[in-house]
């Protein structure tokens, strides 16, 4: 159960692990959709290939997506124009209208078959103190030439009708049941499953030329002269053109994406009902963020309710993120049945734009793409098509408004001081700290940092009684991790790398394991 639908629909092709040294024209760290889109354009347009892989195709946040293929990216057009203008705030509208499209051809083209349909996407408000900014966001889309509606009556209104509930948003209770008071309908968006439209892609890679190497962690990059070193545990790649497509870039300098980015963490459950599921795709304006959408699952229609996002390796209750979501399942459909549940993380970038194009000024013909905020299914598209552009020479008539190399986004001072913070008490102050648990506080199915002769260790005893130990120290830059309750995981509350309670690295921008303990 605690793992993704779309996962659980992949089919059973492997592709081998790299254990050997090859010179090769492109390599692209990472194979979720992005990095398998942009290998798709390029052997389309007769360039040779290499994808490596640490985990399998689409394992990691393209595969534990609600997989909504729209513009419609929360309230983000009236914020764009206040903070980039109108060109920029275009381009990324055109950009992403233009990704659904591009999504549909690549579909009819190759034959995919992967449950691709047209629907509309919502973002609704019940709370009346929301209605202005949605009214915002529809004067904003106009202004940007969106054929857009404002509704107060919207598919979901046949579910969420009581007038009479009063405000229940709190930690342990959301009601979803209170009337919707309006929304902005996106026309003509779309839905799909990710893992077998990547399946697909894999297979016209692979057909081309191209190569996919699973199980290929990538533990170092190094440049010499005016090639690149990619560095496996079994093997190296040499290459002219690299692009880091591993959700978060998997080093440091130069490009410190480290000091732009944090990563947040929202929860998925997918239900069965008896029920005949509302068409559409709705997501909230107000926080805490409900997302729903149906999908396809074995010739039935189940329905994904997502959202209790918050950001990776914070220290809060994590017990409740999927009982939540079930209450609120319920409250729509009161025979609902939990079939899978999953979470996953998410890069935001400090002014919400992602960052697509060159790694870096000083590391020529590198290119990365990450801080998707979310909304991956059309940006990677978007990302796949402004590389592929700039590794073909060609202008990209998207590309200004997400450049990677930008400076704009450190003028965030609210939310880079919030990760200075963070930095500073998960990186230096809390590591000072004297813990007062020792091994027997450990109770079994339980995780925490102990203290034993002065050293702090992270101790998690298993439901059999057996201690797996662990130096509690992100391996990315130092930062003291949380344990998490809910995944059994050591997080890094400083830059949301992730590991298992054995120490086995999970989450970017961390590659390496962690030290393991007697």
């Amino acid at each position: 159960m605690d793992r993704s639908l779309w996962i659980d629909c992949k089919k059973q092709k492997r592709y081998p692990m790299l254990e050997e040294n090859k010179q090769v024209d492109i390599c692209i760290i990472g194979a979720g959709l992005t990095g398998i889109t942009l290998a798709y354009y390029l052997v389309k347009a007769g360039k040779s290939v290499t994808i490596l892989e640490k985990n399998e195709i689409c394992s990691h946040t393209s595969g534990n997506t609600t997989a909504k293929i729209t513009s419609q990216h929360g309230l983000i057009y009236n914020y764009l124009l206040q903070s980039v203008g109108k060109k920029e705030a275009k381009q990324y509208l055109d950009s992403n209208e233009q990704a659904i499209n591009n999504i549909k051809q690549i579909v009819q083209d190759e034959k995919i078959d992967c449950d691709f349909e047209k629907q509309d996407a919502y973002i609704f408000t019940q709370k009346q103190d929301e209605i202005q900014k949605l009214k915002k966001e529809k004067e904003a889309l106009e202004y940007l030439d969106l054929d857009c509606e404002f509704l107060e009556k919207i598919p979901l209104s046949t579910k969420c009708n009581d007038e009479s509930n009063k405000e229940q948003v709190n930690e342990n209770k959301i009601s979803i049941k209170k009337k919707i008071l309006g929304a902005i309908r996106f026309k003509n968006q779309a839905q799909f499953n990710p893992v077998l439209y990547a399946e697909g892609l894999s297979n016209t890679i692979t057909k081309n030329g191209g190569e996919i190497y699973e199980n290929s962690k990538v533990i170092d990059i190094k440049k010499e002269s005016e090639n690149y070193k990619v560095i496996t545990e079994k093997g190296e790649l040499k290459c002219k053109v690299l692009v880091i497509a591993s959700h978060y870039p998997i080093v440091n300098s130069p490009g410190f994406y480290f000091m732009k980015m944090y990563q947040e963490t929202s929860y998925l459950i997918a239900i069965e009902t008896k029920e005949k599921l509302f068409e559409g795709m709705y997501i909230s304006s107000e926080d805490p963020t409900i997302s729903f959408r149906v999908a396809k699952y074995k010739d039935k229609d189940v329905l994904l309710v997502g959202g209790m996002k918050h950001k990776t390796g914070a220290k809060i209750n994590l017990e409740n993120s999927y009982e939540i979501l079930e209450k609120v399942a319920k409250q729509l459909y009161p025979d609902a049945k939990v079939i899978f549940r999953w979470n996953t993380e998410d890069c935001i970038s400090l002014d919400k734009i992602p960052y697509i194009g060159e790694f870096s000024n000083l590391w020529p013909n590198v290119y990365v793409a990450t801080g998707y905020k979310k909304w991956g299914m059309t940006t990677s598209n978007v990302a796949a098509n402004i590389i592929r552009d700039k590794i073909l020479g060609k202008k990209n008539l998207y590309e200004d408004v997400y450049k990677s190399t930008r400076l704009k986004p450190v003028k965030n001072y609210e939310e880079l001081g919030n990760m200075i913070k963070e930095v500073s008490y998960s990186g230096v102050i809390n590591k000072l700290k004297k813990e007062e648990n020792t091994m027997e506080d450990v109770k079994r199915g339980e995780g925490k940092i102990i203290e034993i002769d002065g050293k702090k260790v992270g101790a998690y005893r298993d439901n059999e009684g057996k201690v797996y130990a662990v130096k509690p120290y992100c391996t990315h830059l130092g930062c003291e991790l949380s344990w998490n309750d809910l995944d059994n995981t050591w997080d890094c509350p400083c830059h949301g790398s992730k590991f298992d309670y054995t120490g086995k690295n999970i989450y970017d921008p961390a590659i390496k394991d962690l030290e393991r303990l007697e």
